[in-house]
């Protein structure tokens, strides 16, 4: 296959997918609130959210970072210039998409809502299915070898 066939996306999926999985959990939890996220203490919960928010919005913003330094397009509906296998993408082949659900994960604990716990999965899932295959596809048209190698040693997620 080559490259100018197996094109990157056309839309920015990912982000608009955890946006929208992030609204329909705050309408789904003022029109259908499920059982409330239990914690022993008031604060212990959003403790954890904030922390695991705080990571996932680090993480994010590190990947980005490592992307613009390799100057290569953060959505991925620009053409790939470089394989970038340093800094977080050392870890894992998707981190930003993982940023996303960690902090989709982080706004439950902190709200306390569960919504948002399957909104994150489900977000997860469309990511999954609708975007990762073709940027596989395109990684793998353009870079070859190399992508091959990378994802051989390089989860998806972590």
């Amino acid at each position: 296959m080559n490259a100018y066939r197996a094109k990157p996306l056309r839309y920015p999926w990912p982000p608009l997918l955890y946006l929208a999985g992030i609204i329909g959990a705050i309408m789904a939890g003022r029109f259908t609130a499920l059982a409330p996220v239990p914690s022993p203490l008031p604060y212990v919960l959003p403790s954890i959210g904030f922390s695991i928010g705080l990571f996932a919005v680090t993480l994010d913003i590190w990947a980005v970072r490592t992307l613009m330094e390799r100057q290569t397009p953060v959505f991925d509906t620009g053409c790939a210039r470089h394989l970038v296998t340093c800094g977080p993408f050392r870890f894992s082949r998707n981190p930003i998409y993982l940023a996303y659900t960690l902090f989709t994960v982080a706004l439950g604990f902190i709200t306390g809502n569960a919504w948002f716990f399957i909104a994150a999965f489900l977000a997860l899932l469309a990511t999954r299915i609708l975007a990762i295959p073709g940027e596989e596809r395109h990684l793998e048209a353009r870079f070859g070898y190399d992508y091959e190698s990378y994802r051989k040693r390089t989860r998806r997620w972590i």
